[in-house]
């Protein structure tokens, strides 16, 4: 079968987050799947399992190294992105991807591609001194004018507002205490964020870590930045019910990324957009 690999919310080759797309020839079942995703190693690996469905969409799966994901950002971006450009070529300036969490739209607005996400859902608030333990910072690097607080739009984050990038700079994650938070709250990714950014072009600066073996660091996250989105929103973060902003990730693991916020709430609906670019690196036959 063919698969490309492309790079996500990367301005430029080698940047952003990696991606593996494959198209299977036949069906292929998700044991198989999730041997090829592990041997790909990237975050995130897709299939693209049909053509044009009635419902307008594309049955996708995804995968991590470990497991099938229900949902997750930029790889439901990249693999709109290669449907459009390079499977169907398809003229229109949308492409449904249908995910087990439904069916999720892509739109394409000159070079960017933006993923609409699924309403956030708000969860329960983390005590302080229990994240400084997980990132091992100082409990005063935290802003306590905001809540720590797990948010969702299909896969939940922990977000935490730091009061600098510097103080992002220190987070190194604790693996025991991580994994008793895991223990008692499920999956959750930690996602923490500042207003100091390294490039004063960028809005907010963000580090995203995984609930996986290692608890890596994720370059560029879709699905957290959504649903960090609508955590500001809630909390009237930007004092305003409509905000477009841009995201800086990645930096320090060596794969600059940046991210496109527009994001409004009226009355209790959310309507949450995220955009990127995508930049094809390779394309090659799977034996």
């Amino acid at each position: 079968m063919k698969f490309y690999i492309v790079d996500v919310f990367a301005e430029n080759k080698y940047e952003g987050n990696q991606l593996a797309v494959f198209i299977p020839e036949s069906k292929m079942e998700p044991t198989e799947m999730q041997k090829i995703a592990r041997e790909m190693n990237f975050s995130e690996t897709t299939f693209i399992m049909s053509g044009l469905q009635d419902n307008g969409g594309y049955d996708v799966k995804i995968f991590s190294p470990d497991s099938e994901l229900p949902f997750a950002g930029h790889p439901t971006i990249g693999t709109a992105y290669v449907i459009k450009n390079l499977l169907d070529r398809s003229e229109s300036s949308e492409i449904k991807l249908n995910l087990p969490v439904g069916q999720l739209p892509v739109f394409f607005e000159n070079q960017y591609a933006w993923m609409t996400q699924n309403q956030p859902e708000f969860g329960a608030n983390v005590e302080i001194d229990r994240i400084a333990a997980v990132l091992q910072i100082n409990r005063e690097d935290i802003n306590t004018d905001f809540p720590i607080q797990v948010v969702s739009t299909g896969l939940p984050s922990v977000i935490v507002h730091l009061n600098s990038l510097d103080a992002i700079s220190r987070c190194n994650i604790n693996h025991r205490a991580y994994a008793e938070l895991l223990k008692d709250m499920g999956d959750v990714n930690l996602l923490v964020f500042t207003t100091e950014t390294a490039s004063p072009e960028n809005d907010l600066n963000v580090r995203l870590f995984m609930p996986i073996p290692g608890y890596l660091e994720d370059p560029a996250t879709g699905s957290a930045n959504g649903n960090l989105a609508g955590y500001l929103l809630e909390h009237n973060f930007f004092n305003s019910n409509e905000i477009n902003y841009r995201v800086e990730q990645g930096a320090f693991i060596g794969r600059s990324s940046l991210l496109k916020i527009n994001a409004k709430k009226t009355d209790n609906h959310f309507l949450i957009q995220v955009g990127g670019q995508v930049i094809v690196v390779s394309e090659g036959k799977w034996y």
